[in-house]
């Protein structure tokens, strides 16, 4: 018997629970900067979000004067080169992300045009990274993407209606905050959309080929975690005890995926987002109970034991062992009406706005997607055709 052979790996230093954001200063002077740029959008900035990370600086002598807040829902390779350049006149030394997905994605391709003194992030493309990056810490204000523990950045290139793919160890953050003060003001649909993004990561993570111990061990605790809190949170979104475990859930889940992988649902989420801007966490809710029943013939027990996490070992003990698998999917979609009920959170592609005609060119892209690699089963265009009219209505 050979004993298989793997690698985790996670630098990022974890900072988490309730006021956690007030170590901020002391974690910068940790990382030996002096002046960061504030990367953000307009969203996080009217929420008062922002005003909170001021506060945390208040009295540190680290300034707070420098701000980027102009990251939109899909960000461009425009918008980073943009914030790039307030980094550069400004004379900044460091970058604080306070964000979801996009934001946190942008202030790493950031990370990477002011490092290597590149022009534009259209140089970078391609380039394998050399160099050790700004000090670089992330705020959460989702809980979903688990990009404050990727080493990877998606950035939008409408032109081509596909995203760029950066990814290096490189680009870990140094330091992620997760305080649950930052995610009470999300709306019900953002908080069910990337609570299920999270969901996804953590059962790909399970499914896909260089799964191992210690990713399994965080994604089973990450779908534990999202099944019992986020209806307490759409019950009662001031709830910051159950945001809190929504938060670690989602870092969890990007510490799992970020050595695991994910696989066929991320490749059709990618492709939908780049063909019919459906928001990422949308698209991974809708496409992901499809995405298990296509990989069952390859990891069928895996998803029949990912039944315990989502329902409790009652319920568990209570399917019989060949009816698992399909018990799970089964759960999966009364997940996906309890949150169409509570948040309205697309469950189709109909309710997504997708229009068949463009089913075409969403399958082209998806089977060129790198996150295939990792699948399971080798996917085709006629798979990814027929995937798309099962997730159609």
């Amino acid at each position: 018997m050979t004993t298989p052979s793997f690698r985790f790996y996670n630098p990022v230093k974890i900072i988490s629970g309730d006021n956690a954001l007030d170590s901020l200063g002391y974690e910068l002077k940790q990382l030996g900067a002096k002046r960061p740029l504030i990367i953000t959008d307009q969203g996080v900035a009217e929420a008062g979000l922002i005003a909170l990370v001021y506060e945390a600086l208040a009295g540190t002598e680290i300034p707070d004067d420098v701000l980027y807040d102009r990251v939109p829902a899909d960000s461009s390779p425009q918008v980073v080169d943009q914030a790039a350049g307030v980094f550069r006149e400004h004379d900044c030394d460091c970058i604080v992300s306070v964000g979801g997905g996009s934001v946190i994605d942008t202030a790493k391709a950031v990370n990477i045009v002011v490092t290597e003194g590149a022009d534009s992030l259209a140089e970078m493309k391609g380039v394998k990274l050399r160099k050790h990056m700004r000090p670089f810490i992330v705020i959460p204000t989702t809980s979903g993407t688990g990009s404050e523990v990727t080493y990877a950045a998606m950035i939008m290139n409408a032109e081509k209606k596909q995203k760029l793919l950066f990814a290096s160890y490189l680009l870990f953050p140094n330091t992620a905050i997760l305080d649950p003060r930052m995610t009470v003001s999300m709306p019900p649909l953002v908080t069910a959309a990337t609570a299920m993004d999270a969901m996804t990561h953590a059962i790909e993570a399970c499914i896909c080929k260089p799964r191992n111990p210690f990713s399994n061990a965080h994604s089973i605790e990450a779908i534990k975690l999202i099944s019992n809190y986020l209806p307490k949170v759409l019950k009662n979104p001031d709830d910051r005890e159950a945001r809190f475990y929504l938060a670690n859930a989602a870092c969890l889940a990007g510490a799992a995926f970020s050595n695991s992988g994910v696989g066929l649902v991320h490749a059709l989420g990618h492709a939908l987002g780049g063909v019919c801007q459906v928001p990422h966490g949308a698209a991974m809710n809708l496409m992901l109970p499809c995405g298990l029943e296509f990989n069952l013939p390859a990891v069928d027990k895996i998803i029949g034991e990912l039944l315990l996490p989502l329902v409790g070992p009652e319920r568990y003990v209570e399917t019989p062992a060949g009816g698992r698998p399909q018990k799970t999917i089964a759960i999966l979609r009364e997940i996906q009406n309890e949150l169409y009920k509570s948040a309205k959170l697309p469950r189709t592609l109909t309710e997504a706005g997708v229009k068949k005609e463009a089913f075409d060119e969403i399958a082209r892209k998806a089977v060129k997607d790198p996150a295939l690699i990792f699948n399971p089963l080798s996917v085709g265009y006629e798979d990814a055709l027929d995937i798309l009219n099962k997730a159609y209505n």
